[in-house]
């Protein structure tokens, strides 16, 4: 059965996230998969768990259902993002399988303009992570 994820209207989220500068940091490697975990901070207030979702990921088990798939697609195609609850934390839903740092970067600027800010005011620390079947030598 496929996972249904709950739709997060940007206008639920903290106010910070649309005054502040915002960094979000990544917990998880972006090579790592398609789940990277991450948080939004700015300085002074309170933080925010928000992960990066590739809903196309369909091995062993599909990420999203077809459902959300459409919407992110949709989403994506119009210049804006979908926001997810995924495991109980805020979640950006990306078209694809895995992440790359350019579309971490599209994903943020996606999600200050939804939450009416600008991408001059957020940042993103990156993990690189080491991508899935490969080994350290």
């Amino acid at each position: 059965m496929n996972p249904v994820l709950e739709e997060v209207d940007p206008f639920d989220l903290p106010e910070w996230l649309g005054e502040s500068d915002v960094t979000w940091t990544a917990s998880s490697g972006v090579r790592t998969g398609h789940h990277v975990r991450g948080r939004l901070t700015a300085e002074g207030l309170a933080d925010v768990a928000c992960d990066l979702l590739a809903v196309d990921e369909a091995y062993p088990a599909p990420v999203a259902d077809d459902r959300t798939r459409l919407r992110a697609h949709q989403a994506w195609r119009h210049g804006q993002i979908l926001l997810v609850r995924h495991q109980d934390t805020l979640a950006l839903a990306v078209p694809g399988t895995s992440f790359t740092a350019d579309l971490v970067l599209d994903a943020l600027d996606r999600l200050a303009r939804a939450v009416g800010s600008s991408a001059d005011h957020y940042t993103a620390r990156l993990r690189i992570g080491t991508e899935r079947g490969t080994q350290r030598r």
